[in-house]
Formats: structure tokens, sequence, C-alpha cells
């Protein structure tokens, strides 16, 4: 007696004669189904315990921690071994997690709204600032802080008791006694209990930058006075084409027809051409030293500092083409073999301040000499230059930072030395000034020609 043998596990095909084997599991598709739901569920709670904890650890502090360390050992301690003591210290450890809970209600109720008087002061003064803090929740809002970093330190203001829609405004005193800039914000609101327990922050994105410029002096007009006199003429070459007639010369094959000189060559009978002396847009390039072993002290740089900011602002102010450079951070191990320079911006006198005011001394970064060798190898056209450095500065570093510069531009090197009397003195080609306070820079800049 036979029976059919067609099955879902092997099917045999009689007209070919060949066997085709097909498997199908029924209960595939279940076991992805499985498979992918339980991914899901483990990435979903991986997810909620991850936020959990981070609520947690920012919610509860150091003393949250010990409380709930000891209600939790006082009550299981307690109640198993029947002592009265553990199993009260943990009551009223639970009791004081429990009452800190309504101090972190409306914590995002605050709206707050930070500005400066100014975003650009000099060294030595101070920004007044408004925070406006209004309760934009429905019910009563209890006392909490508010916390303004202010560079590295923190200004901690006091919120108190908030009616719905009230307001509270406070002025916020930003100190800037020295050249920095400074981030002031974000502003971040803090709710918690009087013992630190439990505390909810909320921060807001306002930032606020502070230029915190150099202090400056009034140097007179570089048209005049010392900077003259050091610059002489800034240029004795002979062009073919320029604005400056200087002379006349035959003409050579490769002359310009537009610089014919048709009279003369009318009364010589041969042609004769114009020449020019060529026209030289004036360009200081001021070098800052800003090594660590190029000054002995924090003062003594800042006077560095305040010396470069005084003789770029009365370039730009005079219309010259003024370049500010200083050494590019580098790495140790590759100080030997690197050399890096960067350029400040000199757009304006504001953002000249404004860079000045991020320079800082670096402990890897190349001497003055290199610095303002670099800087000379993009700008071919300066017609005098500055060296500012400090008291650790050489005859001999001074000489070799002035040889990167061609001979025909004047080079004065500013040695700043709080504790020098300040003078000037004449180092081969090199001009040195001694100041030892940022005034003696203005007197003896603003010598006249017959002095």
């Amino acid at each position: 007696m036979s029976f059919p043998t067609d099955s879902r596990i092997s099917r045999t095909s009689a007209a070919t004669g060949t066997s085709t084997s097909r498997t199908r599991y029924a209960t595939s598709r279940t076991t992805t189904v499985v498979v992918v739901g339980g991914i899901r569920f483990w990435r979903r709670a991986r997810n909620t315990v991850g936020a959990c904890w981070t609520w947690l650890a920012d919610t509860v502090g150091a003393a949250g921690w010990l409380l709930a360390g000891a209600a939790t050992v006082g009550l299981v301690a307690g109640i198993a071994f029947g002592w009265i003591e553990l199993a009260a210290a943990g009551i009223i450890a639970l009791a004081l997690l429990a009452l800190s809970v309504p101090f972190l209600f409306g914590a995002r109720a605050y709206q707050v709204d930070l500005t400066l008087g100014h975003d650009r002061v000099v060294a030595g003064s101070e920004v007044s600032g408004a925070l406006r803090v209004r309760n934009a929740g429905r019910g009563i809002a209890l006392p909490g802080t508010v916390d303004v970093p202010v560079g590295d330190g923190l200004v901690e203001i006091h919120v108190p008791l908030m009616r719905a829609g009230a307001v509270f405004d406070e002025q916020v005193i930003v100190p800037a006694a020295r050249r920095g800039v400074i981030e002031v914000g974000p502003a971040c609101t803090v709710r918690g209990d009087p013992l630190g327990i439990l505390r909810r922050e909320n921060t807001w994105k306002d930032v606020h930058t502070l230029y915190v410029h150099p202090v400056t002096t009034a140097i007179p007009s570089t048209s005049t006075g010392f900077i003259r006199d050091l610059e002489g003429n800034p240029s004795s070459l002979i062009v073919d084409a320029d604005i400056s007639f200087h002379a006349l010369r035959e003409y050579a094959p490769g002359d310009s027809q537009r610089q014919i000189h048709w009279k003369s060559t009318a009364k010589t009978g041969t042609l004769m051409v114009r020449q020019y002396e060529e026209s030289r847009r004036s360009r200081m390039l001021i070098a800052l030293a800003t090594g660590q072993s190029e000054f002995s002290s924090d003062d003594e740089f800042e006077l560095a500092v305040s010396a470069v900011g005084s003789l770029g602002v009365r370039g730009i102010r005079d219309g010259r083409d003024v370049s500010v450079v200083v050494g590019g951070e580098i790495p140790e191990f590759a100080r030997k073999v690197t050399r890096s320079v960067r350029e400040l911006a000199t757009v304006t006198t504001r953002t000249l301040l404004d860079e000045l005011a991020g320079v800082d001394r670096m402990s890897s970064v190349n001497p003055l000499a290199e610095v303002a060798s670099m800087a000379l190898e993009s700008h071919r056209d300066v017609s005098v230059g500055f060296l500012v450095c400090g008291a650790t500065a050489t005859a001999r570093d001074i000489q070799s930072a002035a040889l990167a510069f061609p001979i025909d531009v004047g080079v004065a090197a500013v040695v700043c030395n709080p504790e020098a009397e300040p003078g000037y003195r004449r180092l081969g080609e090199v001009t040195v000034v001694t100041i030892g306070l940022l005034d003696d820079l203005r007197h003896i800049l603003g010598r006249g020609s017959a002095a």
C-alpha cells in the first residue's frame, strides 16, 4: 500500500529525474521578530538607565548620596537586627531626602537675560552688566541662584521668591584688571535645598565675549619726529612707469610707446622716454617677542604689548600699511626644525587691539630673529621696522634680529624694562629705545628732527 510522499521538507521532480531539496523553517519569521524586539528593548532600557543615571548624577549632591546610603543601611540593618537607633537614623535620612524634593519644583520656570554695557574695554577698568530674571511659570517660584561664569571665576546671584510673571533685575560687575579675552556666561540657574542635598541646573546659551585691550599711549604722528627720521627716504628705485617724474632717456626696444616724450623727441630727433621714481607706500613692520625666556616677568610682557599697540594704532591712523607679527606656538620636539609666525589683523585699530588682547607668552615659540625673518619673506616693501622685546634680550640678539631687514630699512628695537632708565642709543645700524613706562615711548618717539 502506497501513500503520498509529498512533504513540506523535501519535494522530488519526476519529470527530470533530479531531486531538489528545499528547506523552510516555519518559525524563522517569529524568531526574527523576537530578536529584533529584544534588541530594541535592550537599547531603550540602556538609554533609559543612562538618562536616569545622568539625572541622578546631576541632581543628587554629595550630601544626598550620603543620606541615601544612611537611609538604606539604617532601615535594612535596623529592621533586620532590631536596632532602633539605626532604624531611626534611616528614617531621618529618608525624611530629609523627601523634604528636599519640593525645592526642585519650578527649576525651569526662570527666563534669564544677560547683557553687557560694552564688549571692549581697556585693561584696569570694569564693565557693568545687567541680569534680568523673569518667572515664566504659572505658579510661585521658590528662591534660587543664578551663576554667571566670568572667565575662570564665578559670580553668584541669589534670586528671591517670585510670583508668576515677576521680574528680578540685578547689576553684574565684570572686573577687567588685566588684558585678555574674557568669556562671560552662559548663565546657569540653580535650584536646590539649603543643605545641598538635591540640586537642579539649567544652563542658558547666551555667551558674551569681552575684549580687554592693552593700555596704549597717544604717540605723535609718524610723519614727523623720530619715526620719520628713522624711516628716511622710502625709495630711490628708478622705474619706467609711476607717478613721480625723474628724468628722460633714449628709447630702448620693449619700452611702452605711452611713455615717449614727443616734445623732447622732436627737439633731439631721437625717441626719448620718461623715467620715474618708484612710489612705495610706507609700511611699518612690528615684531613682538612672545617666548617665555624673552621676558623676565609678566609686567614686562604687558609693557611690550602696550608698546606694540601704541605703535600700531598710530601707524594705522596715519594711513600706513602696518604689519604686526608674533611667533606661532609649535611642538617642543619640532622647535629646531619648524618655524611658525602669526600675523595679527590690522584692518582697523579695533581689530588690532582685539588681536593683541589674546596674545600671550608661550614656552615653545621661535625667537624674535626668526619671527622677523619669516615676516620679511612676505613683506618686501617694509620701510621701517620695530623689534619689541624684553630686558633679557642681549645686544647680540637684537643685532641678529635686525640683520633680517634690508640695508635701506630703518630698524629700531624697543626694549621693555620697568626697572631701567628710559633712553636710546645706537647699536651699529640699529636704534635701541629703552622704556620703563609706557609714557617713555611717547616722549622718545615724539622728538622732532631738530632734536
